[in-house]
């Protein structure tokens, strides 16, 4: 699934996204990197149920409220909190923690979160992972 297919209409499934957070993180598994915080860029991808949507429908959904939908400020707080709360050995781990946190909110049907070290190789521009979780399939792993 691309992420053009995060919205769907038949689904009634809108795609909730932040793009490029770059933080400072401590994460590695060598020794430098316990004492040395790197950058790293986040992008995270939600499927998100619409409020009482009709599949199909082409009519505005809902009150112009933020309660009625999944506050991307809150998820990008939320990375930010989870990111500082201290070294995480594997970008694996990192993005688990953030899929599992998105999918929190019951309205959240699918999370992909791609964590990239950006600073890794002189010749590549990024090294990591992006992973896919949905409702249901929450990973035990940390």
């Amino acid at each position: 699934m691309d992420s053009s297919s995060l919205a769907n209409s038949s689904r009634a499934l809108r795609h909730v996204f932040i793009r490029d957070l770059v933080l400072q993180a401590s994460i590695g598994v060598h020794p430098q990197e316990h004492t040395t915080r790197q950058r790293i860029r986040i992008n995270i991808d939600l499927a998100v149920e619409d409020d009482g949507a009709r599949p199909l429908s082409r009519t505005a959904v809902g009150r112009d409220e933020l309660s009625r939908v999944v506050d991307y400020e809150s998820i990008a707080t939320r990375t930010r909190a989870i990111v500082a709360s201290g070294h995480v050995r594997l970008v694996e781990t990192l993005a688990e923690r953030v899929a599992e946190a998105c999918l929190t909110d019951h309205r959240v049907y699918l999370a992909r979160v791609r964590v990239e070290k950006l600073d890794v190789f002189t010749d590549a521009t990024s090294a990591g992972v992006e992973i896919e979780r949905r409702q249901g399939n929450l990973s035990t792993q940390g």
